[in-house]
């Protein structure tokens, strides 16, 4: 910055000034003295004495003037340096805090990565405990690959079950049940198709083990050892879970047969996996003849899946079917 300063130039100068300007004037009287009367040297003199006072004056205000100059820079030098100083200390003061707040910065994100970190964790925590206690209480059987595959004792019943409407059974005198889990999917469904004004109705549903015995021997009678192409020993019939249906419409005469070639088979292979239906033996399944009247309840997920990759459920494996069972109830 600027620094002002004082020179005694200032003060010797002015001096120089008068000194000179009165010389001059006493020579010049001296010289006018013989030529000028006596009168006009008294007002010579006079106008000399003026001049010399008003240029001693002049000096004396110039001088003053000159030092209090010098005196308020030598201070103004004095709060500029004092200025800088303090400029300097905040500056230091600033970058001590901005050093800290950096480190602070750094420590708090450190913190709220470790911390979401860990909320991950527990939400991951509650998570597998959730699906641990949704799955315990899942029935595991609701999904098990029966027919031929895995047996259901004589004492297995669903742990609930619910009447099946009458307006949705091909014979509203009887009494049919299914699985109180699959009821508002199975409920929907039907809505649906209605909807589409599709005629559909329900010929069986849930069958005890003793029903299945009986189902099963009277077919044996009819049928001989030809029962066994169609028709499930008990203890294996997926009938006994709650969860499956054998449709029919009501223009079919109570009979079973000829129902693939009604709108309402065309219209659950289009439409059944959207509310967690499956057909189990579709054509050229190896585990009994074509039944396109029997569906099965395994979950919307799972239908799904089934339908978009155009597989049947028995021709996954069964660890692969299993990991479906916490979503089976699921909408």
């Amino acid at each position: 910055m600027l620094r002002l300063t004082a020179s005694n130039s200032a003060v010797i100068f002015p001096a120089k000034i008068a000194v000179v300007s009165a010389n001059s004037a006493v020579l010049y009287c001296i010289t006018m003295a013989t030529e000028e009367a006596e009168g006009a040297r008294k007002a010579l003199i006079i106008w000399i004495i003026f001049c010399a006072a008003a240029a001693c004056a002049f000096a004396f205000f110039y001088m003053r003037s000159s030092i209090e100059l010098a005196r308020k820079t030598s201070d103004w030098n004095a709060s500029e340096l004092e200025l800088e100083n303090q400029i300097g200390n905040l500056n230091q003061s600033l970058s001590v805090a901005t050093t800290e707040n950096a480190s602070l910065t750094s420590a708090y994100a450190a913190e709220k990565e470790r911390n979401d970190s860990f909320e991950g964790r527990i939400s991951g925590i509650a998570d597998t405990v959730g699906t641990l206690q949704k799955l315990s209480e899942t029935d595991p059987e609701l999904l098990a690959k029966y027919s031929k595959v895995y047996f259901l004792n004589e004492n297995y019943i669903p742990s609930s079950l619910s009447p099946i409407p009458s307006q949705y059974l091909e014979d509203p005198s009887r009494k049919l049940q299914i699985h109180s889990g699959a009821l508002p999917f199975f409920a929907r469904l039907m809505g649906a198709a209605e909807d589409d004004n599709i005629d559909l109705k329900v010929a069986s549903a849930y069958r005890s083990f003793g029903q299945q015995a009986a189902l099963k021997e009277s077919y044996e009678v009819t049928y001989g050892s030809g029962a066994n192409a169609f028709s499930a020993d008990q203890g294996y019939s997926e009938h006994q879970l709650g969860t499956t249906l054998d449709f029919i419409t009501s223009k079919q005469g109570g009979s079973l047969s000829g129902f693939d070639k009604t709108p309402a088979y065309a219209w659950l292979l289009d439409n059944a996996y959207k509310y967690g239906f499956i057909l189990s033996y579709p054509e050229g399944n190896s585990y009994y003849e074509y039944e396109p009247w029997h569906w099965r309840f395994v979950g919307i997920k799972l239908a799904t899946d089934l339908h978009n990759e155009k597989k049947n459920f028995y021709d996954l494996d069964q660890r692969d079917i299993d990991a479906y069972l916490v979503n089976i109830f699921d909408n």
